[in-house]
């Protein structure tokens, strides 16, 4: 099953610890489903990125356009198919 990167470029810091519990449950609850390959916060604090299964580029715009993080606006979305 193909696999796509979902880098979350910070936008809005100062909402970040706002939403971060809403984000970290949907991606639980995605990561239970089998959804979520990998996820984490980039080093420098410039954001992070989630590797999402999907079948299609549809699909994994679909997930991660339904993050919190994307849904308030707190990071930007670049979604980018990853070849393992």
């Amino acid at each position: 099953m193909p696999h796509f990167a979902a880098i979350l470029h910070m936008e809005r810091p100062e909402l970040n610890q706002e939403y971060r519990p809403l984000h970290l449950e949907y991606l639980d609850r995605l990561e239970q489903q089998g959804r979520v390959f990998a996820k984490g916060p980039f080093a420098d604090g410039s954001g992070g990125m989630v590797i999402y299964i999907a079948d299609t580029m549809e699909e994994a715009r679909e997930l991660a356009e339904g993050d919190p993080y994307v849904v308030k606006g707190v990071r930007r979305l670049e979604l980018r198919e990853w070849k393992i």
